[in-house]
């Protein structure tokens, strides 16, 4: 297939994705749900509008292979690439990027993660069966010529040696903070609670981490935060609510306790599931040599207002990423393109 081929085959799948009462879709999703009670059916809806809007629009994939000498008659690799599962369809844009390339992508997916992409590949090869080939699912990957694969900072270190014979990208655990100069509106902070709750917090996209200037009001905040009710309604992450508030009255640790979230001070980046760390910074110098030491742990810095020397995203946007943005800020279309001789 050709360049605009792939294109064209991937439009389709958008179209498909937009169908309204889609019997075929909800039925995955309703199997994606039952095989991970984290994917509710929002959380996967949510993640499959962002695909067919970010991703899988006629005008913005043109525009972005344009950046990408891609070659018209290709040596085609292959390309291993191990999916996360954390949130729904997770792992969707290196495939993505990987067929865009025109290279075969051979597949291991995540138990927690088995049934959407695969739904979407078999939507995509029927109308297109000359993209069958792209594709093969696999229990243990072989025979490849260059590998993504996203672990943790454990698996990370294992993957490393692992593939070092061969061009791979190794993607470890990261997470996103957000710095509030308290200049933020009642519907800023509201956008807020998308970055925070979105998919339950479980996204490397998700904030677990907030700056505050050092005499700021915290209040408005946590009133804020309540407001996301619908998320102690869900029973894995009330038990993890539950647990997290037991550990930390046996511990005796300093908190703020949200109606569905726990605050507490701590400049660790990463927090457990149904907590949000917290600090207080007296100037942006600190906020930036934090973030300068921490950049290796950071998937997404958000905030509303310019901040000198560091990239941010607004709030609300941190689960949308563009077609063009890429995990860890490493360009996974131009690993693919460079790996043609």
């Amino acid at each position: 297939m050709t360049l605009s081929q792939r294109i064209e085959s991937l439009v389709s799948l958008g179209q498909f994705l937009r169908i309204e009462n889609n019997d075929e879709l909800h039925a995955a999703v309703r199997q994606a749900e039952s095989q991970n009670p984290w994917f509710t059916q929002e959380n996967i809806f949510q993640a499959l509008h962002a695909i067919a809007d970010q991703f899988l629009q006629e005008n913005k994939l043109r525009t972005f292979t344009q950046n990408y000498a891609v070659p018209a008659h290709n040596e085609i690799k292959k390309i291993a690439l191990v999916l996360a599962g954390n949130i729904p369809l997770v792992g969707f844009h290196d495939v993505l990027c990987c067929y865009l390339a025109g290279h075969h992508a051979i597949m291991k997916y995540s138990e927690k993660d088995s049934i959407l992409i695969p739904f979407l590949l078999d939507q995509l090869t029927s109308q297109r069966p000359q993209a069958a080939p792209y594709f093969t699912k696999v229990d243990k990957i072989s025979g490849y010529d260059a590998a993504i694969v996203t672990g943790s900072d454990n698996t990370a270190r294992h993957f490393s040696y692992y593939f070092q014979h061969i061009p791979h990208i190794i993607r470890k655990n990261r997470t996103s903070t957000v710095i509030l100069t308290g200049n933020e509106s009642e519907q800023s902070l509201q956008h807020l609670l998308d970055d925070i709750f979105g998919y339950f917090g479980l996204g490397c996209r998700n904030v677990s981490h907030m700056w505050i200037p050092e005499n700021a009001d915290i209040t408005p905040l946590i009133e804020a935060l309540n407001n996301r009710k619908g998320v102690m309604l869900h029973n894995k992450y009330k038990n993890n609510y539950d647990y997290n508030l037991a550990l930390f009255l046996l511990n005796k640790e300093p908190f703020l306790q949200g109606e569905n979230i726990l605050l507490k001070e701590s400049q660790q980046p990463a927090s457990r599931i149904g907590c949000l760390h917290y600090a207080r910074y007296t100037s942006l110098e600190v906020v930036g040599q934090w973030v300068e030491t921490h950049i290796d742990q950071l998937q997404c810095i958000v905030s509303n207002e310019p901040i000198p020397g560091i990239a941010t995203i607004p709030l609300g946007t941190s689960q949308c990423p563009a077609i063009d943005v890429f995990a860890d800020g490493v360009d996974t279309m131009n690993f693919f393109v460079s790996l043609y001789p």
